[in-house]
């Protein structure tokens, strides 16, 4: 699917978020990328397949009292 060299990361690889955007729409909330992938500005992912995976994004900051 990935017309460039080197090729974006594929949708099984731990990085396939580095994948080039090609379309992106920021007013909905979404970008596609290189390698079929519907990233949310959630973080959350829909995989070409139907798969889905949650959002990963960091939503809870470990506070060390000092």
């Amino acid at each position: 699917m990935c017309p460039h060299e080197p090729s974006c990361p594929g949708t099984n690889a731990p990085d396939r978020e580095a994948a080039r955007t090609i379309a992106a729409h920021p007013e909905q909330g979404w970008s596609l990328l290189c390698n079929g992938i519907v990233l949310f500005e959630d973080t959350g992912e829909l995989l070409p397949d139907g798969a889905v995976i949650a959002p990963h994004r960091p939503t809870d900051l470990a506070i060390s009292a000092a």
